[in-house]
């Protein structure tokens, strides 16, 4: 990459890395306030729920917007809606204005995250997208393994200084990227003549018909299988090993850690040897093996080991898909970038939710459940890939 190239990717990998982070600062510490405010369980679970949901229903129109509006535009907007929210987070404590702070913060995200990977598809050829796509998510997987870290020693503070700490990073990247960081594209059309946003519903059946649908099917997948195992992760380890909380905590931090330098460090590698077919039916096979084993894991060692695996899997996976979709995506990136998101968020959604269900019917349904959904996906993908035109392998 170019000097001005990476200058970008650094600012692109920083903002991505702050949003990220300023969500898991407050995982720690948010059981514990919520009982400080009288609320429990179902709050907890819905200060995600209505994250994830927000993300869902704005991820399509964002997407619209980054490639109407600019790249740059819909990433300041984004980082001052999570601001605001953090704001929000701190000044109160009723419960319905912690939600409302939860809607901007989701959409922040929604904003944000399309508009940077659609960013990268900017500034880079397409040999150099899955080294680019793979340096921002290894900002996103950092951020999920510091943040949390960050909360738990802010707290020791005050149960409300994470909240008053990520804002004002936030607030900080706002300004960074005001200054420093430049638009990518040509605006595709001039706002004065935007048509009408269509719904998510009509945006999501649009999608059917996208060369890229397959791929966006995956990132579901992953993210339902994902999101279902970490949900059920702790209270699954408690259960059947007796794990200590800090053994979960290094459990945790380890997968996280994995992704990083998976992302940083593998990922260019092995798509520039296999392509993205190939590392696609790889890497899925890996994953469903991780969750096949994991039933039958007898120590917790065994099982975090396993884990390892299965995070190693989709830290590849994540970024590959990515790179496809874009691939594929022609002049509609913002789209197609917005719609990666948007699947990726119902995923997100589902995922916990069925998975909490059915941990209460049995603890190792979730795994089942997982396990099916990626050996159907891979099925799936294998015969799609028949009868499309192979990805090509960078060079």
């Amino acid at each position: 990459m170019s000097g001005d190239q990476k200058k970008k990717m650094v600012i692109l990998m920083i903002n991505m890395f702050i949003a990220i982070g300023s969500f898991g600062i407050i995982i720690p510490i948010l059981p514990a306030y919520l009982e400080s405010i009288n609320q429990g369980g179902t709050a907890a679970g819905l200060m995600i729920a209505i994250f994830a949901g927000a993300q869902l229903i704005f991820s399509p129109i964002a997407g619209k917007w980054a490639d109407q509006y600019g790249r740059r535009k819909m990433i300041i907007y984004g980082l001052a809606g999570l601001t605001l929210s953090m704001l929000v987070f701190y000044a109160v404590d009723s419960i319905w204005l912690l939600y409302f702070s939860r809607v901007i913060g989701g959409i922040g995200a929604a904003l944000l995250i399309p508009a940077i990977f659609a960013y990268i598809a900017d500034i880079t050829t397409m040999e150099q997208r899955a080294k680019g796509n793979g340096l921002v998510s290894a900002a996103m997987s950092l951020g999920i393994v510091v943040g949390p870290g960050i909360g738990g020693f802010l707290a020791d503070f005050g149960l409300k200084m994470p909240f008053l700490i990520s804002a004002l990073v936030s607030l900080v990247a706002v300004i960074f990227s005001i200054v420093l960081l430049e638009e990518s594209s040509t605006l595709q059309t001039v706002p004065g003549e935007m048509p009408d946003e269509e719904p998510m519903v009509k945006k999501l059946a649009m999608s059917v018909k996208k060369p890229y649908f397959i791929p966006l099917v995956i990132t579901l997948v992953m993210s339902f299988g994902l999101m279902a195992y970490e949900s059920v992760l702790g209270l699954y380890l408690d259960n059947e090993f007796a794990a200590t909380p800090q053994e979960i905590a290094i459990m945790v931090t380890s997968t996280g850690v994995i992704s990083v330098i998976v992302q940083l460090f593998v990922v260019d590698r092995v798509v520039n040897k296999f392509g993205e077919g190939k590392v696609l039916n790889i890497f899925l096979a890996v994953a469903a093996s991780g969750f096949l084993v994991s039933l039958f894991a007898g120590s917790y060692a065994l099982f975090f080991v396993i884990s390892l695996i299965i995070f190693l899997a989709t830290s590849i996976l994540r970024p590959v898909l990515t790179t496809l979709i874009s691939k594929m995506a022609g002049n509609e990136q913002g789209f197609a970038m917005g719609m990666n998101n948007a699947y990726m968020s119902i995923g997100n959604v589902l995922g916990p939710t069925i998975a909490g269900v059915l941990y209460d019917v049995r603890i190792t349904y979730p795994f089942v459940l997982g396990l099916a959904l990626l050996i159907v996906t891979l099925f799936i993908t294998i015969a799609w890939q028949k009868k499309e035109p192979k990805p090509k392998a960078a060079v």
